[in-house]
């Protein structure tokens, strides 16, 4: 199935706790859910933005 906004922010909050919980402080990723899953990076960046604003958690987002 392809991911909804919705689950793709359960999905952020929960690497957000997994961090906190484990002490992670840096994030690489590509643009998650947006090439062949077909979400709107402008849309996933703003949950991205969102879930994570309350942390010190670095995320780095790559493009190729």
């Amino acid at each position: 199935h392809k991911p909804t906004y919705e689950n793709m922010q359960k999905s952020l909050e929960a690497m957000k706790a997994h961090c906190l919980n484990n002490g992670v402080t840096d994030i690489s990723m590509p643009r998650i859910g947006c090439g062949l899953d077909g979400l709107d990076w402008n849309k996933v960046s703003a949950i991205l933005d969102q879930v994570f604003e309350d942390t010190d958690i670095k995320i780095t987002v790559y493009s190729l």
